[in-house]
């Protein structure tokens, strides 16, 4: 388990983190309405750097407008949110990379089942940068619980009562003895992981699915394809059969908590790691972990 830092920034100020605490009558515990991002921070002589900080907060925005929480754009500007950010890690004196984690949270008591014009509350706190797949190599199981489609609660949106979803998913797959599931879509194409999206190599080209097969339109997703094109490797956003992935020459997977991982194996099927995954590996990690990438925000 990684380790949850001292002080949390909870209602205007930072705190203890086991002061931070919703009541158990509020929105955002009875019906999971709160909104959240994870973002990296490498720390660098005492200097703290977080990785494309403006697209998280973006996607925070994003999230609240997509399911009506009204009051994020109005109460933060990304020039507040960043020295907030900054004070939370200072307040925690991090010498090590962390991920930090960052919700809205709907904190009205028992308002009924609605979002729009009810008060809101912000929470950042700040834990060990640990990976949740081996990152020597992840095994993968095809999961018997569906992705839950965008008609019924959005793909594009990171809403903390979604991801019952993902652990339902990703459970079955521990318990199988995997690291992670895949999820397949209503109709039978290939997703995500529980919280990281999917590329595949096949005759050169890099593939993964596009943004209308029920996936998060990942960060971190978006980053890969950028450094793709750097790179000249082709690349093609479509919808993709599970039996593709079993013939892929490589597979691998990427997102804030899983970094960028090789796949060695899908439903017992043994998947090989080539050079494009290697090459990408590396570009995403300096672009990720070097203070010099355009990719980081100085706080």
């Amino acid at each position: 388990m990684a380790t949850i830092y001292p002080k949390t920034y909870y209602n205007d100020s930072i705190i203890n983190t086991e002061d931070a605490n919703l009541s158990v009558a509020s929105s955002a515990i009875l019906y999971g309405l709160s909104v959240y991002t994870v973002f990296h921070v490498t720390v660098s002589e005492g200097k703290y750097y977080a990785f494309r900080l403006k697209d998280h907060y973006r996607r925070l925005q994003n999230s609240s407008r997509i399911i009506g929480i009204d009051t994020f754009a109005v109460e933060w500007s990304f020039k507040k949110f960043q020295k907030i950010m900054n004070e939370l890690l200072v307040a925690n004196a991090s010498k090590k990379d962390v991920f930090v984690r960052v919700s809205f949270h709907i904190d009205a008591l028992l308002p009924g089942t609605r979002s729009r014009g009810l008060p809101a509350v912000l929470s950042a706190f700040v834990y060990d940068a640990e990976p949740i797949v081996p990152q020597d190599g992840a095994r993968l199981k095809t999961s018997v619980w569906r992705r839950t489609p965008d008609y019924s609660i959005p793909s594009r949106a990171k809403v903390n009562g979604a991801y019952v979803n993902s652990v339902l998913a990703r459970q079955d797959a521990i318990d199988s003895g995997y690291d992670d599931c895949i999820f397949l879509d209503n109709l039978g194409h290939v997703a995500e992981l529980s919280a990281a999206n999917i590329f595949l190599v096949r005759d050169g080209v890099l593939l993964t699915p596009g943004a209308n097969i029920d996936i998060l339109e990942g960060i971190n997703r978006r980053t890969v394809l950028e450094l793709a094109e750097k790179l000249d490797i082709p690349t093609a956003e479509r919808s993709i059969d599970l039996t593709e992935l079993y013939i892929a020459d490589e597979v691998f997977v990427c997102g804030t908590s899983a970094f960028l991982t090789p796949v060695i194996a899908i439903d017992n099927r043994t998947i090989s790691t080539g050079s494009i995954t290697n090459k990408l590996r590396k570009a995403y990690q300096d672009a990720l972990l070097k203070p010099s990438s355009p990719y980081v925000t100085k706080l």
